[in-house]
């Protein structure tokens, strides 16, 4: 399970309907994201992390510091 995932989505007061819609996905498929039952795409995970303003390391609980990364300058 990814405890971060899910942190930050109850820090937003989200629900996983709302998630899914924004990653336009069904509220089942963000659910097994949560859960860690299938592999979330990296799109997905970049779209996340972008939302949230955290890395992707955090979202997938690699890490425990919540600060993004540097981006890079386009």
């Amino acid at each position: 399970m990814y405890e971060h995932m899910r942190g930050m989505r109850n820090d937003k007061d989200m629900s996983q309907k709302q998630v899914a819609d924004l990653l336009q996905v069904h509220q089942t498929t963000y659910s097994d994201y949560e859960l860690g039952n299938i592999s979330i795409p990296a799109q997905q995970l970049k779209r996340l992390a972008e939302f949230y303003d955290t890395s992707i390391d955090y979202l997938l609980d690699f890490t425990d510091e919540r600060k993004p990364y540097p981006r890079r300058k386009e």
